[in-house]
């Protein structure tokens, strides 16, 4: 049971991350590594990286436009994940922009990791393409005693219309949590936190 629970903080902290470029993580080999309840996980490993990016993808029954409202609204973070023991927003202009502090927590003896993060906004109202890249954003915050900062930290939502009423929805990201953390638990995590999440929004759109 506390192999278990310490697993789950461990992959709930690393579940936010990682942003690559589309352009960049088009081009590499996906391997599909989970099929389930209407989800598809990918991952691969960058050339020269021991951990794995990963790519979540699924379809929301909902307008396009109404989940990435829920995405880019960096102020609506409750759906994020239980093991975040706080969010700073920083800067949130709608459509634009948004900078915040991000502070996962881990069980004993691990060091609370945290993450300064600068999210960009791309609407293409015209093709309903809509996407938030996402990435690290060092200097703004200092250092804390006792945490462990995120230094590699990059990820991508694209929300684009499937059918009527219905959003394509996919996740990009990639994550280096430093520290003591083994790789393997890391690319554990990359199976975990893509589908966590997508579930989450989905429960979201859900209740709204």
């Amino acid at each position: 049971m506390l192999k278990l629970h310490f697993n789950r903080l461990l992959f709930a902290c690393l579940f936010f991350i990682i942003q690559v470029p589309a352009s960049h993580l088009f081009a590499q080999p996906w391997n599909l590594v989970r099929d389930q309840d209407g989800i598809k996980i990918y991952t691969f490993k960058e050339a020269g990286k021991s951990l794995k990016s990963f790519k979540g993808i699924t379809d929301i029954p909902a307008p396009a436009q109404k989940v990435f409202a829920v995405i880019e609204n960096v102020n609506d973070n409750a759906w994020w994940g239980a093991n975040i023991s706080q969010v700073k927003v920083m800067i949130y202009e709608k459509n634009k922009r948004s900078e915040y502090y991000l502070e996962y927590r881990l069980p004993w003896p691990l060091s609370n990791r945290d993450l300064v993060v600068e999210v960009k906004v791309n609407t293409d109202t015209v093709n309903q393409i809509y996407r938030t890249l996402a990435n690290h954003l060092p200097g703004v915050v200092p250092l804390y005693p006792g945490k462990v900062r995120i230094p590699n930290y990059r990820q991508s939502w694209t929300v684009t219309p499937s059918a009527p009423g219905m959003s394509h929805v996919i996740l990009e990201g990639y994550a280096d949590p430093s520290g003591n953390i083994p790789d393997w638990i890391t690319n554990l995590a990359m199976v975990d936190t893509p589908d966590n999440l997508l579930r989450e929004l989905r429960k979201r759109m859900a209740n709204q």
